[in-house]
């Protein structure tokens, strides 16, 4: 049944102006980003970026907030295909119980962890630790991607793993070069929402760590603006290139994402 012309104008214009509202505050941030230096630092336009990253220290933030989204993203990816294809085709006893008990992991905040996880990393002498900012998030992680890779794994086509086992390829053949390669579209969509997550995380890396050097681009910014109150220039110049990472991730990756969010799986 097709829309009315009505009805068409009606959702572009209720979509504008949900468009207006979501863009409203990016333009005003590029806006003052690149306007002139209110604090009287003397520069404007690009050179604003220019400024807040030597001041900012951004280039060390960036970098260690890349390590740890790199690490987060393969790890947990790669354990979630692996619990997602128990859960999704395997039956084992106890399979249930201890899927439900990933899912705690997804349903409890970081705020009810933070203190307790500190202290037993302390114990560990992991606190002020590369691996104090990564492991938490790659266990956060994994808790998503079990439930997003068995979704995939449980409406998958059975005929192709028949077909296969038939063939006399094993668990892990079966998931490598039949399960895997279709898809894509999850894995991506996958891959996108845990780099997002990783990147914008504030709460852990501002507990477990104490070293500047070990500072995410996030807490950079929180601890950029404290020196920067007198100043909203570069506060927006900082805050513009803390993001783009992520605009980048997303507009490259746009068209897989989208497509795994719709489909999610392969179906017969």
């Amino acid at each position: 049944m097709r829309a009315s012309a009505a009805e068409r104008f009606g959702n572009y214009l209720l979509l504008a102006v949900f468009g207006l509202f979501a863009l409203a505050p990016i333009v005003s941030i590029v806006t003052a980003a690149l306007g002139p230096d209110d604090a009287g630092g003397g520069t404007s336009g690009f050179g604003n970026f220019g400024r807040a990253w030597e001041v900012g220290h951004f280039g060390t933030y960036l970098r260690t907030s890349v390590l740890v989204s790199v690490t987060v993203v393969i790890a947990s990816v790669l354990l979630s295909i692996l619990s997602g294809y128990a859960f999704g085709t395997m039956r084992f006893r106890g399979a249930g119980p201890l899927f439900y008990l990933f899912l705690v992991g997804i349903m409890m905040p970081t705020e009810a962890i933070v203190v307790p996880l500190y202290f037993d990393l302390r114990s560990l002498g992991l606190t002020n630790t590369f691996w104090s900012v990564a492991l938490p998030q790659v266990a956060q992680s994994v808790a998503f991607g079990t439930f997003w890779m068995r979704a995939y794994f449980r409406s998958s086509s059975r005929s192709l793993v028949e077909a296969a086992r038939l063939d006399g390829a094993g668990h892990w053949r079966t998931l490598w070069q039949v399960l895997v390669p279709p898809a894509r579209p999850a894995l991506v969509t996958l891959i996108v929402l845990v780099f997002m997550w990783t990147w914008n995380e504030f709460l852990i890396p501002l507990v477990m760590v104490t070293s500047e050097s070990l500072r995410t681009a996030p807490l950079g910014l929180a601890f950029f603006s404290g020196q920067y109150t007198s100043g909203f220039t570069l506060l927006a110049a900082g805050a513009v290139i803390v993001g783009t990472p992520v605009v980048l991730i997303y507009a490259f990756l746009q068209r897989h994402f989208i497509q795994g969010m719709l489909e999610g799986a392969v179906r017969e």
